[in-house]
């Protein structure tokens, strides 16, 4: 099959997809229907340029809510009430990335990692980094203090309001980006927005501009990278405000955990990115950066 042509291809020409540079497959413990060779297979029909698969490095355990159910396959990750991720087989990862490399040799494959809260366990991720040699490695934060331990982000609207969730979220990724310096983008700067309350009204990025700002700024002076993740669409306000502060340049994340949601929503995103300011470069599989146009 010609790549850009066939069943689910994305109308948008050839050659114009952005890389999705955010992908999990069955390496990362939560994608319970990742498929490395399914993922590639999708991105050869939608004509997509380059995926990066980066495998979750999830280090901080997670206390589990009160009657918090977990699926069958984490149960044996639980002991009492919580749930500690498991290493990244990186061996299994590096050997299924190459047997796909050669199956799909039309195809940039990336290697990668998600590195969760990488600034509270330093030592582990820093050695991870350099024994995998990663294509791309991205920062996150998952996590969030609950009581004597951690939960999952989304867990902290359990018991606190979400605009106090969401500020705190933020003050913890400026810590991220100035405490830790051993990654190249930084994951969902919007991750708390997935789980928003229904009944807390829609997320407005203007209630958190100061404190938007402020992560954006510090990610431009690390000289870092901004994903633009559309799990859930980034709002445009977000993006224009990296550009305003001093932001380089952005890359494009599905952060699917099966095949079917590669490159999701990328025909929008692209357009949103350019009314930003920001457009592909000779690289089809590298980021976008800013023109010389200031955004609208």
């Amino acid at each position: 099959m010609t790549p850009g042509t066939g069943p689910g291809t994305l109308q948008t020409g050839p050659g114009t997809l952005p890389a999705d540079s955010h992908v999990h497959s069955q390496w990362s413990w939560d994608a319970l229907a990742g498929s490395m060779e399914g993922t590639c297979r999708r991105a050869v029909e939608i004509g997509l340029p380059a995926v990066a698969f980066t495998e979750h490095a999830d280090f901080t355990p997670w206390s589990l809510g009160p009657g918090e159910k977990v699926p069958g396959e984490w149960r044996r990750l639980v002991s009492g009430d919580v749930l500690t991720p498991p290493a990244l087989d990186l061996n299994g990862y590096k050997d299924c990335l190459g047997r796909c490399r050669e199956r799909f040799p039309g195809l940039r494959i990336l290697s990668g990692v998600e590195l969760s809260e990488p600034h509270w366990h330093p030592g582990r991720a820093g050695a991870l980094v350099r024994d995998g040699g990663f294509d791309r490695v991205l920062a996150s934060v998952h996590s969030a203090p609950a009581g004597a331990g951690f939960t999952e982000v989304s867990g902290s609207f359990r018991d606190h309001p979400p605009a106090r969730v969401l500020r705190a979220y933020l003050a913890e990724i400026a810590a991220l980006i100035s405490q830790f310096d051993d990654f190249e983008v930084l994951a969902h700067v919007d991750y708390p927005v997935r789980r928003w309350p229904r009944d807390a009204g829609p997320h407005d990025p203007c209630e958190f501009q100061d404190e938007y700002r402020h992560v954006l700024r510090t990610l431009a002076g690390a000289g870092k990278t901004l994903e633009i993740s559309t799990k859930v669409p980034l709002h445009p306000l977000v993006l224009t405000w990296w550009r305003q502060e001093g932001g380089q340049a952005v890359t494009f994340a599905s952060d699917a955990h099966e095949p079917a949601a590669l490159a999701a929503g990328f025909t929008e995103a692209a357009q949103m990115a350019e009314a930003a300011g920001f457009t592909a470069g000779h690289d089809p599989c590298g980021p976008w950066g800013r023109n010389a146009f200031p955004a609208r």
